[in-house]
């Protein structure tokens, strides 16, 4: 019985392979990222952007598992009327139901803790790269649509980003579609 609850556990989780990027889509655009494409991105630029200083064991698990609730509630956003704290707490839920079973439960639900509450140099490092992943992807959905402007993406990822590399990144991300 208990493996045939990780087992309905496990694949609850690869629904984030389907559920799309909401903002996204609110914005207008068709055939967007999942989330587990989104959380992909964040995981690529934490490995390859983590500096020496953090713990990348870390950085890394939290980049996988911060939009993990999403598998059950989905990707709330802002116009979906839904408080933060509200939010929180459905994903909170949602993790606890999707890590029950799971030997590292407890880690799971710390470090996403931690990342929710930015309490941490990892934290606020995976949030950086949550904000650069969205840069990075509306330019690439602005190469593909000639009609869709990247800059509020790019503008809104430069108000939450402190690192300069991944300023810079951001911020190059507006200066051509030619990149393909």
């Amino acid at each position: 019985m208990i493996y045939l609850n990780l087992h309905h556990a496990l694949l609850n989780t690869l629904k984030l392979k389907e559920i799309p990027r909401a903002g996204w889509l609110n914005f207008g655009l068709n055939d967007v990222e999942s989330v587990a494409a989104h959380s992909w991105g964040v995981s690529y630029l934490s490995l390859i952007l983590a500096p020496d200083s953090l713990n990348k064991e870390k950085v890394l698990s939290m980049s996988i598992i911060h939009d993990l609730g999403e598998a059950l509630v989905g990707d709330i956003t802002p116009l979906d009327g839904i408080s933060k704290n509200e939010k929180h707490e459905l994903e909170f839920d949602a993790i606890k139901k999707l890590t029950n079973l799971v030997s590292e439960n407890e880690k799971i639900i710390q470090l996403w803790l931690e990342y929710e509450e930015n309490s941490s140099p990892e934290a606020k490092f995976v949030k950086a790269c949550d904000k650069l992943d969205m840069a990075l992807q509306a330019t690439y959905y602005s190469s593909k649509n000639n009609d869709f402007n990247p800059e509020e993406f790019i503008q809104s990822a430069l108000e939450k980003i402190d690192d300069e590399c991944m300023r810079l990144l951001a911020s190059s991300t507006a200066n051509g579609k030619n990149w393909l």
